[in-house]
């Protein structure tokens, strides 16, 4: 372990989302305004109040995975794989760093609910024999952090973030942690998710979260006074973090670089926000000081942003504590009004359009927001894309059980 903090770079993305099966895909749609909800085809929802969701359109296991594997590997992990598998070869890693120096940090907030429900589903109609003796291993959070590390012979920490919906970004923060502190040269990090499902909607629906909108342009709202619930998504991304000076001896394009993060827990209540925004606006205030923010900084922040009415007017508060006079000046957009809740996932999708805001000088927009919610009254980038540079991009990420995570990304 060095003594010495050592400075971050991120020089590798993949995604597979709602809006693309690439990075590439989902910025350019992000950038354009492309809504990736639509009616949910994963199960019948003819008994229930929620008919939309974000769903991965198109993705072909077979690209990832050979077909013994597919069905021994849950929904979620081949995201992950997917996502990873991107990523690691946009940034040109292996084989430049020692196995034992690579590790994995990499989140999911449910792991493999679509095999929990399908086996019990097995259970109960046939009996205790016919259940997968693959079940555990596709059912478990931390697989897909498993078969990355696999894959990719990564023989460093390979750990799971399970902190619901900042599993992506408290991943993200604690690689850029482990390399900044020695314990690592390289990081596969981000996060998936596939919890698309009948029980998980159904418990979604019943605590009252989700939006029961049946217009794909009137269900994800972030910030919009209309807003009524998030629209569940799924999907896996991931970024490759590296050990600054590593990657510029070994001529690696860097993206941007990993400046800060903060991590807190509001301590306050098992799904709701504390109204006060105090464990939010802390764990922003961690990653500014962190990234060395000065006055002289223009900022963009990915929002938590879910369109739920609790969060959106909590985080704006959160935003006005951390930034103080300068919230007004920030910019600051949903991309979840695109890509739906990625649950687990949506940290690790939001830091890649934080790092391609910084590299494109574009931030995507906030769509559908028509009608702004007086409480919510900052800058949100509404409905169309912004062209301008940026020197330091937020990504906000607040999780059930009260967990918020930030990371903090300069242009490199």
């Amino acid at each position: 372990m060095d003594n010495k903090i050592r400075r971050v770079a991120v020089t590798g993305i993949g995604a597979v989302t709602p809006i693309g099966l690439t990075a590439d895909e989902s910025w350019k749609a992000m950038i354009e305004g492309k809504n990736g909800i639509a009616p949910i085809t994963l199960f019948d929802t003819a008994n229930f109040k929620t008919k939309l969701a974000a769903e991965v359109k198109g993705f072909d296991p077979h690209t990832i995975l050979e077909k013994n594997d597919i069905i021994k590997t849950d929904r979620y992990s081949m995201f992950g794989l997917a996502a990873a598998q991107e990523a690691v070869d946009d940034s040109g890693i292996l084989g430049t760093v020692d196995p034992d120096r690579f590790a994995v940090y990499f989140g999911s907030g449910i792991g493999g609910i679509s095999s929990f429900a399908a086996e019990h589903t097995k259970l109960m109609e046939k009996g205790p024999r016919r259940v997968s003796p693959y079940f555990v291993p596709m059912m478990i959070a931390n697989m897909a952090a498993g078969m990355i590390a696999i894959r990719f012979n990564c023989q460093g920490a390979a750990l799971p973030a399970v902190t619901a919906c900042a599993s992506g970004s408290n991943a993200i923060g604690e690689a850029i942690r482990a390399i900044r502190h020695g314990y690592a040269d390289a990081v596969i990090t981000g996060g998936c998710e596939a919890a698309i499902t009948d029980i998980g909607v159904a418990g979604f629906i019943n605590m009252q979260a989700l939006s029961v909108s049946e217009d794909p342009d009137a269900a994800s709202l972030p910030f919009d006074k209309r807003r009524g619930g998030f629209v569940i998504g799924e999907g896996g991304a991931a970024l490759i973090l590296e050990e600054y000076e590593h990657a510029k001896a070994r001529g690696a394009k860097i993206y941007a670089e990993a400046v800060g993060y903060g991590s807190t827990c509001d301590a306050h209540h098992i799904t709701a926000p504390d109204p006060e925004a105090g464990g939010a606006s802390r764990a922003m205030k961690q990653a500014l000081e962190e990234a060395g923010c000065t006055d002289s900084d223009r900022i963009y922040i990915n929002a938590h942003g879910t369109g739920t009415p609790l969060n959106d007017k909590s985080e704006t508060k959160a935003v006005k504590l951390a930034l103080g006079d300068k919230a007004k000046d920030a910019f600051i957009s949903s991309t979840k009004s695109m890509t739906g809740h990625m649950l687990g996932a949506a940290g690790a999708i939001e830091a890649i359009a934080c790092v391609k805001a910084l590299c494109e000088g574009i931030i995507p927009p906030t769509i559908n927001l028509n009608e702004p919610d007086p409480e919510c009254d900052l800058n949100y980038c509404p409905n169309t894309a912004v062209k301008t540079d940026i020197d330091l991009a937020l990504s906000n990420s607040l999780g059930f059980g009260g967990h918020n995570a930030c990371v903090a990304f300069r242009r490199a």
